[in-house]
């Protein structure tokens, strides 16, 4: 059923260029609910009672964001007399239903967020995402081959990963699982159902008695752009003039760094997604540069972000240093730098940033088990 629902929406567009997103709810909603039929149909076939709910039959309760909907509460009655029944209860992803019986959808992310919600509301042992990778690798494999796939990682490196990249899991549901406390793990659909594979499990750091590795994994990203509004007055209240058209625009701003002042002017550089990059600069060149009188706005869509992530980044010194210098040394400029306690970013131009990967991957020692490290060391 790959590429439904992109072919329903298309379908909407077809007959409306401008839809309205609740009637885009309630066509995307019916991708789900013909396969949760199939499913059920096919484990009946095999002899096992099932019985399959549509979002709004379960019900889950969202608020009224259509096509970007969250999920407010679950009533589980119905699902746990099916379960104390012996059948297998198959439940739509990505929908629920409002206050006013509105279908709705919640958007990128929605069939992981509803199964992570599913497992809080029955208070299970850990909710298990089948995809199409057999777990969470320390970098993607197609770039580095000699990655190494992960048997747990924090919640709070698996939040980072997926924000700064990693494609593995949507960041909503791992929000979800990490704020009802719902263990993760994934595993691949095409591993044979025999086999010993555990996939990734995705836990809370107080859940490991054994020593972190001090970097798990590194994530990029090609997504991005980097905008520069050049000689801005240093004054109070002048990153507000900038990004706050910005996020009038429903831009969301990732890095930001603003230079040292001159003469009282200063450089105020910030990355978008790279869809809104052509829109970020006609709003600063025709609105906040006259506004501000600032010198002038130069972008670049060119860019990428790397990033190292590791909850071992605490408690080691020098890190980011050890990252800078292996960068140097393949003759890659860092034009952006973001830190926080368990992950370091740099934005370098996107023609190196598989070397940067593979040159950090390998400085790292990231294709080594965590006990061979501490053995090193």
């Amino acid at each position: 059923m790959a590429g439904e629902t992109n072919r329903l929406l298309a379908l909407a567009r077809e007959v409306n260029p401008e839809p309205s997103a609740r009637e885009l709810d309630v066509i995307a909603s019916t991708g789900e609910q013909v396969t949760i039929g199939l499913l059920a149909l096919a484990l009946q076939h095999q002899g096992l009672e099932a019985r399959s709910y549509t979002g709004w039959q379960v019900p889950i309760l969202t608020d009224s964001a259509h096509t970007k909907a969250r999920i407010l509460h679950i009533e589980d009655s119905r699902m746990r007399a099916d379960l104390a029944a012996g059948r297998v209860v198959i439940v739509a992803g990505f929908q629920g239903i409002d206050e006013r019986n509105n279908i709705t959808t919640l958007g990128r992310g929605g069939s992981d967020t509803t199964g992570v919600a599913l497992a809080a509301a029955l208070k299970a042992d850990e909710c298990q995402i089948y995809t199409d990778v057999d777990g969470v690798y320390t970098t993607d494999p197609r770039i580095v081959p000699e990655a190494r796939r992960l048997s747990t990682v924090t919640f709070e490196e698996m939040l980072e990963l997926a924000s700064l990249g990693s494609k593995v899991l949507q960041i909503r549901s791992v929000e979800f699982a990490g704020k009802y406390k719902v263990k993760l793990r994934v595993l691949s659909s095409f591993t044979d159902v025999d086999s010993t594979d555990m996939g990734t499990l995705i836990t809370f750091e107080e859940d490991e008695n054994m020593e972190q590795a001090i970097i798990s994994g590194i994530a990029f990203n090609r997504d991005e752009a980097k905008i520069t509004v050049l000689g801005v007055p240093d004054r109070p209240g002048i990153a507000f003039s900038i990004l706050g058209p910005i996020a009038d625009a429903n831009i969301e701003v990732d890095m930001i760094i603003q230079n040292a002042s001159t003469q009282g002017l200063t450089d105020f550089s910030f990355t978008v997604n790279r869809p809104d990059y052509k829109r970020a600069m006609q709003i600063l060149e025709a609105k906040v540069q006259p506004a501000i009188s600032a010198r002038g706005v130069v972008g670049d869509d060119r860019i990428a972000k790397v990033s190292l992530v590791g909850i071992g980044m605490r408690t080691h010194a020098g890190i980011a240093a050890k990252m800078f210098g292996a960068l140097a040394g393949e003759g890659i400029n860092i034009q952006m730098i973001s830190t926080s306690e368990i992950k370091t970013s740099v934005v370098v131009d996107e023609k190196y940033m598989e070397l940067a990967v593979r040159v950090l991957h390998k400085t790292f020692e990231l294709e080594k088990e965590p006990e061979q490290e501490l053995k090193k060391a």
